[in-house]
């Protein structure tokens, strides 16, 4: 009996164990599977402008020992570091640690970091010190709110975005339109690390945060029918305006999944495929909707035949149970005449 106990308790314990979603086993993160070339670190060897360098930066940018500012706690700054080596990997993940933290205890702050797979790098622009019309991948760690209408989710608010060129980030509307998923989660001024994870493998995107200094990681972001290609380039942005962060990033580490494709994918031109997600039709083909969704393009002459149709029918059905409905009332009053 001591020893079925005994069992009974380990398995349990495995149970607890197995039900604790702990950062390291969540996701790859493999020493062996890390990828140096599109990996930033300590201390930041291979950063700068010099042709053998991996890692280039722009605008407001400093780099130190201990980290890597994007922007100081100022106003009107924008700053970015880019991998110089595109990345040919069908299924990754992407680590970022970071901090977020501004002077004294302001409730007011912005604007926020960005974290980019795009097919260009270095362009600066007004998303988060990126370009607009970018192509390609980008997660936002929103710390500002510019639409006080929108009031059913807390910031800071991290989102994802998956762009072939054509799509505009709406800054009033805090990307609204275009979100592909989010979460809330409380980044800024932690005395803790701050972490980050983006997975992307078979067509599947998840982002998953750790900043509650647990070791856990917690699930933001999962949506399937993602089609990203190879040969882009990994990045960070970050900007200020009135309200300002120091937005630093402390490491970026890239690790390949080890994914079994089939023949049909090996074979597929991974470079040609187009920034997409299955889920909607094509960024070019959808119109915005002001509830923040997107719809199709506009109703057909078959389809507004079809809904015609149907709405008639839908009347003809009420009418005939209303006088079902009108005449048995009417016998039922006469019983008592």
């Amino acid at each position: 009996m001591g020893g079925l106990r005994s069992d009974f308790i380990t398995t349990i314990i495995c149970l607890a164990f197995a039900s604790v979603q702990v950062r390291g086993d969540i996701t790859d993160g493999n020493p062996e599977h890390l990828k140096r070339e599109h990996s930033l670190m300590k201390p930041y060897q291979g950063v700068g402008s010099s042709p053998s360098s991996q890692w280039d930066f722009s605008g407001s940018t400093l780099v130190t020992s201990s980290y890597v500012r994007l922007t100081p706690d100022e106003r009107s700054k924008q700053g970015s570091i880019w991998n110089t080596v595109p990345c040919f990997l069908k299924d990754w993940e992407m680590h970022v640690q970071f901090k977020v933290h501004g002077a004294g205890k302001k409730t007011l702050h912005g604007d926020g970091i960005a974290i980019w797979y795009t097919k260009d790098r270095l362009h600066p622009g007004p998303v988060f010190g990126n370009q607009e019309k970018f192509l390609g991948l980008s997660i936002f760690l929103d710390t500002f709110r510019n639409d006080l209408h929108g009031m059913d989710r807390s910031f800071p608010y991290i989102s994802a975005m998956v762009n072939n060129g054509s799509l505009r980030y709406d800054h009033g509307m805090d990307g609204r339109r275009t979100e592909l998923g989010g979460c809330s989660a409380e980044i800024r001024n932690k005395d803790h690390d701050t972490y980050l994870a983006i997975r992307y493998s078979k067509g599947r995107l998840t982002v998953m945060v750790d900043v509650e200094d647990k070791n856990e990681w917690k699930e933001c972001i999962d949506i399937g029918g993602v089609r990203l290609p190879t040969g882009y380039f990994f990045g960070a942005s970050a900007t200020t305006g009135d309200l300002s962060d120091n937005h630093d990033i402390i490491s970026m580490k890239l690790y390949q999944l080890m994914v079994e494709h089939t023949a049909e994918e090996e074979n597929q031109d991974w470079t040609k495929i187009e920034p997409s997600v299955s889920l909607l039709k094509s960024p070019k083909d959808n119109i915005d909707d002001p509830t923040g969704n997107f719809r199709g393009t506009p109703l057909t002459g078959w389809k507004v035949f079809l809904l015609l149709l149907c709405a008639l029918l839908g009347i003809v059905v009420c009418a005939v149970v209303g006088a079902v409905v009108f005449q048995k009332r009417q016998e039922r009053n006469k019983r008592f005449y």
